[in-house]
Formats: C-alpha cells, sequence, structure tokens
C-alpha cells in the first residue's frame, strides 16, 4: 500500500507537470506549427501550380517545335524541289546546246563533204584537161623528133 500511496503522489505531482506540458504542446501548435503547416501548404499549392503551368509551357513548346519543324521539313522539301526543277531545266537547256551543237556539226560536216567532192570534181576535170594537153604535148615530143628525123633519114639514104 504505501507504494500505492507513493504511486499516488508521484501521480499527483505529475498532473501540473503533465497540463504544462499540454499547454505547451497546444501553444506550439498553434503558434508554430500551424503557421508552417500553413506556409508549407501554401507552398505546395504555388509549387504545383507553377508545375502545372511549367508543363503547358512545355506542352505548348513541343506544339511549336513540332509545328515549326514540320515547316522547316516542308521549307526544305519545296528547295529541294525547285533545285530539282532548276536541274532538270539546266539538262535540258545543256541537252539543247549539244543538239544545236551536233546540227551545226553535221551541216558543217555535210558542206565540208560536199565541197570537197565539188574540189575533187573540179581537180578531176582539171586533171582529166591537163592530162589530155600532156598527152597531146607527149605525142607531139615523141612524134616531132621522129617525124623530124625521118626527112633527113631519108635524104641520106637517097643519094
Amino acid at each position: 500500500m504505501q507504494a500505492l500511496n507513493a504511486l499516488k503522489e508521484i501521480l499527483i505531482g505529475a498532473i501540473p507537470t503533465f497540463i504544462l506540458l499540454w499547454i505547451l504542446y497546444l501553444y506550439i501548435s498553434k503558434v508554430f506549427y500551424r503557421p508552417l503547416e500553413e506556409t508549407l501548404r501554401k507552398r505546395r499549392e504555388d509549387t504545383a501550380g507553377l508545375r502545372l503551368t511549367a508543363e503547358a509551357a512545355v506542352a505548348e513548346a513541343e506544339t511549336k517545335t513540332a509545328s515549326y519543324q514540320a515547316a522547316l521539313r516542308s521549307a526544305q522539301s519545296e528547295v529541294y524541289r525547285v533545285q530539282e526543277q532548276e536541274r532538270q531545266r539546266a539538262l535540258e537547256e545543256r541537252a539543247e546546246v549539244v543538239r544545236q551543237a551536233r546540227a551545226r556539226a553535221e551541216q558543217l560536216i555535210a558542206t565540208a563533204r560536199q565541197q570537197i567532192h565539188q574540189e575533187a570534181e573540179a581537180a578531176k576535170a582539171t586533171l582529166g584537161a591537163e592530162a589530155e594537153q600532156l598527152a597531146a604535148s607527149i605525142t607531139r615530143a615523141i612524134l616531132r623528133p621522129a617525124a623530124l628525123a625521118a626527112p633527113a633519114g631519108r635524104s641520106e639514104t637517097a643519094p
């Protein structure tokens, strides 16, 4: 029983401490924890709001990036198409220049062949005329000494 009385006295002596601790707990909760919790709650809300805003901005940036990339691809394909058209046009112009040069060369060759043929015919005619004149002069040259020699020979054999 003495232990119970001692325990009773300890508990009675602890009641004011318990009450003081409870008051201290309520005071600290009200003065420190409640404002701290309110500040943390506001911070979480602000952070969540900023996170949502940032996510929306990122999504918008990704959308704009995708549209810019699509526009860039479109512009590049247009540039490639124009380059291909210019290349085709240049090839066609080159082919036309080559065709014209070939036509001029063929015309020059035809003209040169005709001129060579005409010169050959003229040379044949000139050679033919010169050959006749040369043959006539050779014939005269051969026959003249014989004609000159024949009358002198007759007169030598006759006396």
